[in-house]
Parts: C-alpha cells; structure tokens; sequence
C-alpha cells in the first residue's frame, strides 16, 4: 500500500528502512557475567568487563547466541556457522572502552522475511537483509543536575540483536505492522520482550523519498524512536520535509536525525557517519563464533508454533475468518486464552466474546489478558450456559459484567440474582397474551400490514420478563397467537 505525498511537480513515493534494536532476553550481558535487569539502581549491575577496566577479556554468553540463532528461525533466515565480532570505534561518555563490539561485515544470521498484514485485509513479504548481534552503551542522563552529566552503566554491554529490514516499506502502516509482527515474533519466541517503553525494542528508520519508478535518493536515519506511533508520525513528518527540499530545487542531505514528538518535527543530529569512519576490525579478544548444525537443529526443533504457523490452525481448526484469526495471534497469552474457551464450544462464538467483552473489559479496567478479572475457564463456562439454554445471550452480557466486578463465578451469579432463562411456555404464552392485550392499537396495525411491529411485541414481551425470556420460544409463541 503506497503512501504518496502530492508536491508541486507531482507525487513522491517513500521509501522505508528499519534497524530495530532488540534487548536479548538473557540474565547476563553479551560478553560479562553482570545481570540485565530492569530498573535497577544505577551502576549497581556494571562488571570489570562493562567498565572497561584495564585486562579485562570479553567471554562470549551462549544464551544470547542461542537467542539471536532462535530469532533468525523464526524469521525463517539464513543461519551463518561462521560468524565475527569487530571493533566500531567512537567516542562517547557512556562507552567506556571507546568501541563497540559488534557484527559488521559477518552477522550470526542472514536474509530472511516477515509477513505483515494490512488494514485492508491484504499481506506483503518485508525482507529481513540480518540480524547481528552487539553490546549496547551506557546512558548518559543530562537532567538529573543543573551543570553536570550523569552516567549510567547498567546496559553497558547487554545484548542487542540489530534486525535490519530490506527498503521494502512504503507507508508509515506498513512500517506500523512490520514493527508490530516483529515484536509478537520476538515475544512467541521469547528472545526479546518488546517492551518499547523501556527501551528494550527501539528503532532506527531510514525514509527516502522519490518519484515513481526512480532510482533511490538519499536518505535520512531518524534514531532511536522508542513507539510504533512515534515510528509512523516520524516517517510523515521526514518524508513531507524532504519533499518540500526536493520541490525547493534542493538537495537532502545523508544525515542522522532525532525526531521531535511534541513539536512534531525531525531535526539534525549529525551528519551520517560511513563504516570507514568507524574504523572497523575484528576483536582481536574474540575468536570467530562457529557453530555447530547439529546444534542449530535443537534449537529449531524446540520453536514454539509463531503467529503466522498460529493464524493458519485457527482459521483452518476453527473457521475463523482472516481478521478474527490475527487479531487472536497477536500476542501469545490471547491465543491461549481463546483456545481455551473455544475448545469443545463454539468457536466464532468464543472469538466474538473475547475480541468484544473481554477486550473491551480489559481496556475498562485497565488489565492485561494475563491478569484478566474472568478467567478463560470462567468465560467458558459462560457460553455453557448459553448453549444449554440456562440463559439467554441478554441475560449473558449482564452475568459477564458482574463477574468482571466480582471476580464470581457464572453460574453462582445467575443462581444469586435469578437470572435463570424462562423455558416454560405457559409462562411465556401467558407474558405475550398480556403485551398484545395492553397494545391493542399496535396490535391492530400489526394484522393490517405492519410487520416490523413483530419486533416491537418481540421487546415488549421480553421486557415484562425482565429479560429472561427464551427468544426462541418468545418468538414461536408471538407468531402463533398473532397468527
């Protein structure tokens, strides 16, 4: 799906690249034995090794490997059994060596794909150029004193994947649904918990512009965006903005910029630095990663089913439609919820439930699906009692809203409050001969022609039984005694 930006000489398409880095999920740093928790006390988590200390020899953290070879399986790359670490060299208060140990020229994984899904229903394949593996910088925190900076090393060396995307995006949605897809692969398979407010998935994002069918022009990297919101917006206001040099005869250019969210705005940063001014070369204290493929087969054989695996079976298992099935797969605890309540029931039904009541509770309340006040048993037992007719579908939305107050369960809610369905049908031919004796007007103008009234005894029946009413019978018994 396109995204043009109409300028005075015509339209310009946008060109999108992004470099999200990834915090490993591990409970240590990539070449130290320091833990990696967040929001710890700061420099409390800080080795010899993070610190720079004078002998120190980086030791490489199998986990993080593990992690990074998982990842790359799960978006079905290439795996590399010979990979290198390299020095990037530059200065900065945070890094205390004064490099950065990194993949250049020869990342742990190679190209592969991720499937998105867009607004319309349709999908596109981004392709996926690596992913490498590095040690993050400290942080430098400028607002903690009027006239000094502070620094703190706690991620100074934790482990970072750096997803690299093809420059196969051409929307700020697309750039959105990549980095959403990205983020539920990273949580199925656990290497990465996505948490963009705490900095552990953060993005880089190239955005060029061109007219159509062009080469590609230059380009800007917009660092360090720390949302999916703040990601789209940053590519609109870049593109519009290079738009506007390209129409005014000028020349963008190459540069590293900061995007501005309140004042909605990218402003430059510095002009973009090429690998030579890095310095690059291999660690001279690491030894090339090789891996073994017998290895490597493990730790395939052990993936956990992904989303688009996952999507597939719901719609297939269950007969949900495209939409119904992604939205489900989107994070892993809300697939497990529905199946959970789907299973052995009716499962259009359970996913309705859960996409409408249950999502819509949740953001009511607050809560996640994890810490849901209904459990999935609980909503289970919910559409029982629907199906063997203890209460009606009316009757249920009032029973879900009190055990979401109350925490009770369904069954101990309809017996305390008496909502149990009414199936005798004398009382029901008994309730609907009451509602067509005090409507003899409507009554009449139902028998001259106006059958949309059926609806209005339907209501009226419905409500001189508080609701409880059996629609089907009510139904059955309004259509024979206006018959």
């Amino acid at each position: 799906m396109s995204y043009v930006i109409e300028g005075g000489t015509g339209a310009w398409e946008v060109v999108i690249g992004l470099e999200v880095h990834a915090q490993v999920v591990s409970q240590a740093k990539l070449f130290s034995g320091a833990a990696t928790a967040f929001g710890a006390e700061p420099n409390t988590q800080v080795s010899f090794v993070d610190a720079a200390f004078p002998g120190m020899l980086p030791v490489i953290n199998r986990e993080c490997v593990a992690q990074a070879v998982r990842t790359g399986l799960g978006l079905g790359a290439h795996i590399n059994l010979v990979s290198r670490f390299d020095r990037k060299n530059y200065f900065y208060a945070d890094l205390p060596p004064g490099y950065q140990i990194s993949q250049y020229q020869h990342p742990i994984v190679g190209a592969g794909v991720i499937e998105i899904e867009l607004a319309d229903g349709s999908t596109k394949s981004i392709g996926v150029t690596r992913l490498h593996l590095e040690q993050d910088a400290g942080k430098s925190l400028h607002d903690q004193h009027p006239t000094k900076s502070y620094i703190d090393l706690n991620r100074a060396g934790v482990a970072l994947m750096e997803i690299v995307s093809e420059p196969d995006l051409r929307s700020p949605e697309e750039a959105g649904a990549y980095l959403r897809k990205l983020r539920t692969i990273l949580r199925y398979l656990g290497t990465c918990d996505g948490n963009m407010e705490e900095g552990s998935m953060r993005a880089d994002v190239n955005v060029s512009v061109r007219k159509h069918g062009e080469p590609f022009r230059t380009r800007c990297e917009v660092k360090n965006v720390n949302s999916v919101r703040f990601v789209m917006q940053a590519i609109e206001v870049e593109a519009k903005r290079q738009v506007e040099i390209w129409e005014a005869g000028g020349a963008v250019d190459q540069e590293t910029r900061l995007f501005d969210a309140a004042r909605g705005i990218t402003r430059s940063m510095r002009s973009k630095e090429e690998a030579h001014d890095y310095r690059y070369f291999p660690d001279p204290d690491l030894l090339p990663l090789v891996l073994d493929e017998a290895w490597i087969a493990e730790l395939k054989a052990a993936l956990p089913e992904l989303p688009d695996a996952k999507r597939r079976r719901f719609m297939q298992q269950y007969g949900l439609p495209f939409y119904d099935s992604a939205v489900l797969v989107a994070e892993q605890a809300t697939a497990d919820y529905y199946e959970t309540v789907a299973r052995g029931r009716d499962a259009k039904l359970a996913a309705n439930w859960v996409m409408g009541d249950l999502f819509a509770a949740l953001n009511r309340t607050g809560r996640t699906i994890e810490t849901s006040p209904v459990p999935a048993a609980a909503l289970g037992a919910l559409l029982d009692l629907m199906a063997d007719n203890t209460i009606n579908g009316r009757i249920a939305k009032e029973v879900f809203e009190a055990m979401v107050d109350t925490g009770e369960a369904p069954g101990a809610i309809v017996e305390r409050k008496g909502l149990r369905q009414v199936t005798d049908t004398g009382a029901i031919d008994a309730a609907v001969a009451a509602v067509l004796a005090a409507n003899p007007e409507k009554l009449a103008e139902y028998r001259s022609g106006k059958e949309k009234l059926f609806g209005f005894f339907v209501g009226q029946v419905m409500k001189a039984m508080a609701g409880k009413g059996n629609p089907a019978l009510v139904n059955d018994a309004l259509k024979r005694q206006l018959g």
